[in-house]
């Protein structure tokens, strides 16, 4: 980008405001249009109208933030996280015995981060507000975008029922606005987007683990760890929060929650069956409220491709590419889009800088936004599928002797054998910044090598005394033979001869 120019970004959540905060530090003139009132009003009702998961921060999203040419935005945010250093799992031992169960998340000590949602788009929100070239426009709703001409019409809620509409003209449009993009909306109609949306056969309700009264822990349970009440076909989590609470998730297939519905009083049974302990740290009536009265939603997941429309349209996070939370890479792989669009675009802006050329940037843009969407859309599908396989691992697979035997001998190569680059895929995936699709291909890789291994510590010494046990046979075989010749010619010479 050789000049200032006119950046409009669509969404004002997480996402969107990091990708207006890089927009910014690169000196355009940057408006936020946002579908609901200022985030930072409690007032504000969530489009899910939930105070919506608690959010996982890790490297990848860190290390966007840590690009966005704002110091203080890192500390200002790691302030108001907890560190989760691994699952804990909570189960119920054969003899009624309640046990809880710590798995690391990484065998160096490394953790990932519970933050509250409404704090860190706070903190990304105020830092915007501070800077002369960013505008903020609250209960603006896109109703239409003309990505030929760089138009777009808003919608303007002011009051109850007042509302007007306004046409604003734009170089680029970032569109960071969800699951339900307007944005990729009104782009499918100028570009042949293929799309695909699957809905899971889960739902999830939030409850609330409240903090402890008195002196000592705020938690009633650790605060360090994501918990987890694996059920097999369902699972019950708590995330903590930085007062002591925890929001707490149950997740399970729509059958579950119909039967629940029909009859509220078999609540507190159903907890005490599947998810033992609960009813200690949420009462029953709580539990019961809760089911009631926060919503029963679904979980959505969506793959698109191309994810930009010439040179003046592109689309980020969800809005791209939502997932179910299950890797806790949603937010962090929204924030990764943003770090990633701006290098490739630089790295375009640079040749038209050189150049000194308008019309050059529009066509080095178009090449950006392209070369951005070949290099997203396989990581992006790959952290899809990862995300729906870690629910199976979440809710079953942590109770498995296999699954845990692999991550030990994993983690063991990792710290003995540093020289093979072992990884566990989790660790390649929260703890680093490697593109999704390799963390995949080098996983795959080392369940095969694993594999291999294994069948050659099994199948060698089988081999080996089964080679032994054949070559005794056959020397056994030759013994009786010889011995029969023997006896054959020494009959045949005494009879006749």
């Amino acid at each position: 980008m050789t000049e200032r120019e006119k950046v409009i970004v669509v969404g004002a959540g997480p996402v969107g405001s990091l990708a207006a905060l890089y927009a910014a530090n690169r000196g355009h003139n940057v408006e936020i249009y946002e579908l609901r009132s200022d985030l930072r009003d409690p007032s504000t009702t969530p489009l899910n109208f939930t105070r919506s998961i608690n959010l996982a921060l890790s490297e990848r999203g860190i290390n966007a933030m840590r690009h966005a040419g704002q110091p203080k935005l890192i500390d200002h945010v790691m302030g108001a996280t907890i560190p989760m250093r691994g699952r804990m799992i909570h189960g119920r031992r054969p003899n009624g015995e309640l046990y809880e169960e710590a798995q690391d998340y990484d065998v160096h000590g490394r953790s990932i981060l519970a933050i509250d949602r409404g704090g860190l788009n706070k903190r990304l929100l105020d830092i915007l507000e501070e800077m002369p070239n960013v505008t903020f426009f609250f209960n603006h709703k896109l109703v239409g975008a003309d990505f030929r001409r760089n138009k777009a019409w808003f919608e303007v809620k002011k009051g109850t029922d007042k509302t007007h509409e306004i046409e604003v003209d734009f170089d680029l449009m970032i569109g960071a606005d969800g699951a339900h993009s307007a944005v990729r909306y009104h782009m499918m109609k100028f570009t042949r987007m293929n799309y695909q949306q699957e809905y899971i056969d889960t739902l999830w309700c939030e409850f609330q683990i409240p903090p402890r009264d008195g002196p000592g822990s705020k938690s009633m349970i650790s605060p360090n760890h994501l918990h987890i009440w694996p059920g097999h076909d369902f699972m019950f989590i708590a995330i903590p929060s930085e007062d002591g609470s925890f929001t707490c998730t149950l997740f399970a297939p729509a059958a579950y929650f119909e039967q629940l519905e029909a009859d509220s009083t078999r609540i507190p049974a159903f907890f005490d069956k599947h998810f033992p302990g609960v009813t200690g740290l949420i009462s029953p009536p709580d539990l019961v409220s809760s089911f009631h009265q926060n919503p029963h939603l679904p979980l959505i997941s969506i793959k698109c491709q191309p994810y930009h429309f010439s040179s003046s349209a592109v689309i980020l996070g969800d809005a791209a590419h939502a997932m179910v939370p299950f890797y806790g890479q949603g937010m962090n792989a929204g924030l990764e889009d943003v770090r990633i669009l701006f290098s490739v675009l630089d790295k375009h802006a640079r040749i038209a800088i050189e150049a000194g050329s308008q019309s050059i940037l529009v066509s080095q843009r178009e090449l950006a936004l392209a070369e951005y969407t070949a290099v997203r859309t396989p990581d992006a599908h790959a952290i899809n599928e990862l995300a729906l396989q870690n629910y199976t691992e979440m809710r079953a697979s942590v109770l498995s002797p296999v699954y845990r035997m692999r991550k030990s001998l994993e983690e063991w190569l990792s710290v003995y054998v540093p020289r093979l680059g072992w990884q566990t895929k989790y660790s390649r995936v929260s703890f680093g910044n490697e593109r999704y699709s390799e963390v995949v291909a080098k996983s795959e890789h080392q369940g095969k090598v694993l594999v291999r291994a294994l069948v050659g510590a099994v199948g060698l010494p089988l081999l080996t005394g089964g080679l032994v046990l054949y070559f005794r046979y056959r020397r056994a075989v030759e013994a009786g033979v010889k011995g029969f010749v023997s006896q054959l010619a020494g009959f045949v010479s005494r009879r006749y001869f």
